[in-house]
């Protein structure tokens, strides 16, 4: 079931619950909703904005998350909506128009294409935007032959993902021959060679998914043990600082802003399993 939460006027919180809020939930979701009124119906007449029922967001993740905390146990999706009047523009690639706001908002009834069989995988490749080389072509072609069969375009497509630059850095680390001459090192290599030939302050780079540099001795103010309540104390350590810059994001073409958001949770996920793990403090965002 849904609950409503919100102003018609200005936005609606749509809470998809497994079971119905005690009273208790109610409360502390209209407090998290910034005293949201409850709005005790099945249906909201108007025409809104909002997220796709087939795409939970970002924001959605983290405030199931928050409620989770919060000790509200049944609660599967939050989204907002707001009414169509109070928007100028929209981005079509993010928001959906939804007349009326039902107990069915977030029901996906979409029928799976059925799976095809890949004849021509150059043709599919251009009209499908993969990206593959000629030589990545030649290789499907002859997996196909050796499979005595035709790729399907679920396999076709997952090559194009996982054998893409991002994933595999094929330029990065391939051969470069200039003036039919081999080079020593392809330009991954000569990027490591940088820290190779001038370590410096250098404590760990391009072993884990981030770089980490010396940092300054730092004073902490913590608990001297986490294993039992005890009293916080000063204690200062060596510090050690990771630097890190990720590209991977959700889809952008699907996406643009909250594959950003996707793309900066790789980045602290990057940091904490870096080493021993680390503390996130601070982030910087360049779009490009």
């Amino acid at each position: 079931m849904i609950h409503f939460f919100g102003n018609t006027n200005q936005k609606i919180f749509a809470v998809e619950c497994s079971s119905p809020l005690l009273d208790e939930d109610v409360k502390k979701l209209t407090w998290l909703f910034s005293e949201a009124e409850s709005l005790s119906v099945k249906k909201i007449e108007g025409v809104f904005l909002g997220t796709r029922a087939s795409m939970i967001s970002p924001w959605s993740t983290n405030a199931v998350e928050i409620t989770k905390n919060m000790g509200v146990e049944n609660i599967r999706r939050i989204e907002f909506y707001v009414p169509k009047a109070s928007v100028k523009e929209i981005d079509p690639m993010l928001v959906v128009e939804i007349n009326g706001l039902d107990q069915t908002l977030f029901d996906v009834d979409i029928t799976p294409e059925k799976v095809m069989q890949i004849e021509d995988i150059a043709s599919y490749n251009q009209q499908e935007g993969l990206a593959l080389s000629d030589e990545e072509v030649d290789y499907l072609n002859a997996l196909s032959k050796q499979l005595k069969r035709p790729l399907t375009d679920s396999e076709v497509f997952g090559f194009s993902q996982v054998n893409s630059e991002h994933c595999r850095h094929k330029i990065f680390n391939g051969e470069f021959i200039i003036d039919d001459q081999k080079k020593e090192k392809s330009l991954f290599q000569l990027i490591k060679q940088t820290s190779k030939s001038h370590p410096n302050e250098i404590v760990s780079a391009y072993k884990d998914n981030v770089a980490f540099i010396e940092g300054p001795t730092v004073e902490q103010f913590a608990p001297k043990t986490g294993a039992e309540p005890s009293s916080f104390e000063k204690t200062e350590f060596k510090s050690v600082i990771s630097l890190k810059a990720e590209t991977h994001n959700f889809p952008t073409t699907v996406e643009p802003f909250n594959g950003a958001a996707t793309g900066s949770g790789g980045e602290i996920r990057d940091r904490l399993a870096g080493g021993q793990g680390s503390i996130p403090l601070a982030g910087t965002a360049v779009y490009m």
